[in-house]
C-alpha cells in the first residue's frame, strides 16, 4: 500500500464498515477513533479513512466539532480536491440540470447527491447562491466559487452562511456578495407566476425551488375555486394557484417583508386583483379565518421544519397533527388539501398518519389523491435518507 501524505482517521473496531462501503456518505463521532491528532485536526481537514483493519476507504473531510465527524469526499482514497476535482463534480449536476429545465433557474448543487457533501447552490440565471453547510466547504470556498464561475458563466454569487446546519459544524453565520453586485430581489419565473426571491436577507436561499413540481399540481386543484396557501413565504402555492385559474388566493405567513414580496410578484403576474395578504401567526390566522366562517376550495399548508431533529420527532408529528386539523376547518365541502413537510426527521408514513389524525379530529374523512417530493433538481441519494427530506400530501376531504 502506498504511504499517504494525508492524516489518517480510522473506524473503531466495532464499527461497521459496510454501509460506507455500499454509498452511506457519513462517520459520525461515535463511530471514529477519536485519539488526540484526531481530535487537533482543524475542522474541514480533508483525511484518508481507514477500517478497524486499517484498510483505506474513502478520501474524507474531518470535522471534530460535528457529530458527522467525516464525510465521505471521494471513493478513491487518492483522489486531489482541486479545481479539476470541482469543475468535474460541478459540470455532471449542470448536465442533469440543463436536461431538466429550459432556463437556469433551479438547485444546482444538492450537497451529498450531487457529489458535494454539505454544499447547496441555488442558480437565479447569472447568479448563484452558495450555502457552504460543512467546514471543508467553507474552507475551499474560494476555489469553489472559481469552478462555479468558469463551469456556469454566473457573473454574480452570494454567500448565504446561515441555519442550523452551519451551527452543527460550528461555522459562524454571514451573508455576503463574493462576486459582482445585487441591488434588490431576483424575478423567477416558475409555472407562469412570477416570484421575487430576496437572495440577500430572505429564508434560505430566497426561493424554494423544490416546490415547483407540487405548486403545478396543487394548481391544477385551485382551477375555478378559491385558494388559502399558508405558511406561504413569498406566495409560492398561491401565486401558482392563480397561474391555474384560481378565482382568488389568499397568502397567509408571519413575515411582513416575504408577503410584501408575494404582492410584487402577484403584481408582476397580473393577479394582483385576485390576490390578498394577511399577516400574522399562521394559527392564530387559521383560527380566526375559522371563527368568521371562512371556506377556501383548496388550503395548502407548507410550515417549516416543526421536527429538525429525531430528538423533536414527537412534539413535531404533534404540530402536523395540528396544522391537519386547523386546515380540515377551512376546507370547503368536496374541496382539497395540501399538507407539506420538510423535515427530514420525520418519515412519510409518520407524517401521512399525524396529517390523518388531524383530519380525523376536525370531523372530516379524505382520500389521497398524489404524494409529491422534491423537483428532480433536489436529486436522492438512496444510501442517505436525509436527502429526501420534502414530502407532500394531497388530498379531497368529504363534504
Amino acid at each position: 500500500m502506498a504511504e499517504h501524505s494525508r492524516p489518517v482517521v480510522r473506524l473503531r473496531p466495532k464499527a461497521d464498515a459496510r454501509a460506507l462501503r455500499h454509498g452511506f456518505p457519513w462517520v459520525y463521532s461515535d463511530q471514529l477513533v477519536a485519539d488526540r491528532r484526531t481530535r487537533a485536526l482543524a475542522p474541514g481537514t480533508l483525511a484518508l479513512l481507514e477500517d478497524a483493519g486499517r484498510t483505506p476507504l474513502a478520501l474524507v473531510t474531518v470535522n471534530p466539532a460535528s457529530r458527522i465527524i467525516a464525510r465521505v469526499l471521494d471513493r478513491d482514497p487518492d483522489a486531489e480536491v482541486g479545481p479539476a476535482w470541482l469543475s468535474a463534480r460541478l459540470h455532471r449536476a449542470q448536465a442533469l440540470r440543463q436536461r431538466l429545465y429550459d432556463s437556469p433557474f433551479h438547485r444546482l448543487v444538492h450537497a451529498e447527491a450531487d457529489g458535494l457533501p454539505g454544499l447547496v447552490i441555488d442558480r437565479f440565471g447569472d447568479l448563484a447562491v452558495i450555502q457552504p453547510n460543512a467546514a471543508w466547504a467553507e474552507a475551499h470556498l474560494e476555489t469553489i466559487v472559481a469552478a462555479l464561475r468558469d463551469v456556469t458563466g454566473v457573473a454574480r454569487v452570494v454567500k448565504n452562511g446561515q441555519g442550523r446546519a452551519r451551527q452543527l459544524e460550528g461555522l459562524a453565520e454571514e451573508t455576503v456578495v463574493l462576486a459582482g453586485t445585487v441591488e434588490g430581489p431576483v424575478a423567477v419565473t416558475m409555472n407562469d407566476a412570477t416570484y421575487l426571491a430576496d437572495v440577500l436577507g430572505g429564508q434560505k436561499t430566497g426561493l424554494f425551488f423544490d416546490q415547483r413540481d407540487n405548486h403545478a399540481f396543487a394548481a391544477r386543484l385551485a382551477r375555478g375555486g378559491r385558494m388559502l396557501d399558508v405558511f406561504s413565504h413569498v406566495g409560492g402555492f398561491a401565486l401558482a394557484a392563480l397561474a391555474g385559474g384560481a378565482t382568488s388566493s389568499l397568502a397567509v405567513d408571519s413575515s411582513a417583508p416575504a408577503l410584501a414580496l408575494a404582492e410584487q410578484g402577484a403584481a408582476r403576474s397580473r393577479f394582483a386583483d385576485r390576490f390578498a395578504t394577511r399577516q400574522g401567526d399562521s394559527f392564530a390566522v387559521m383560527e380566526a379565518l375559522e371563527v368568521e366562517g371562512a371556506r377556501f376550495d383548496l388550503v395548502v399548508c407548507d410550515p417549516p421544519a416543526f421536527d429538525p431533529n429525531k430528538a423533536a420527532l414527537e412534539a413535531g408529528l404533534r404540530a402536523y397533527e395540528r396544522v391537519a386539523r386547523r386546515a380540515t376547518a377551512l376546507v370547503a365541502p368536496g374541496g382539497y388539501l395540501g399538507l407539506c413537510s420538510c423535515s427530514h426527521a420525520v418519515d412519510l408514513a409518520a407524517f401521512r398518519a399525524a396529517c390523518a389524525r388531524g383530519i380525523g379530529r376536525a370531523g372530516r374523512q379524505a382520500q389521497i389523491l398524489h404524494t409529491g417530493f422534491a423537483g428532480p433538481d433536489h436529486p436522492v441519494l438512496p444510501q442517505l435518507a436525509e436527502s429526501g427530506y420534502l414530502k407532500a400530501l394531497f388530498l379531497r376531504l368529504d363534504g
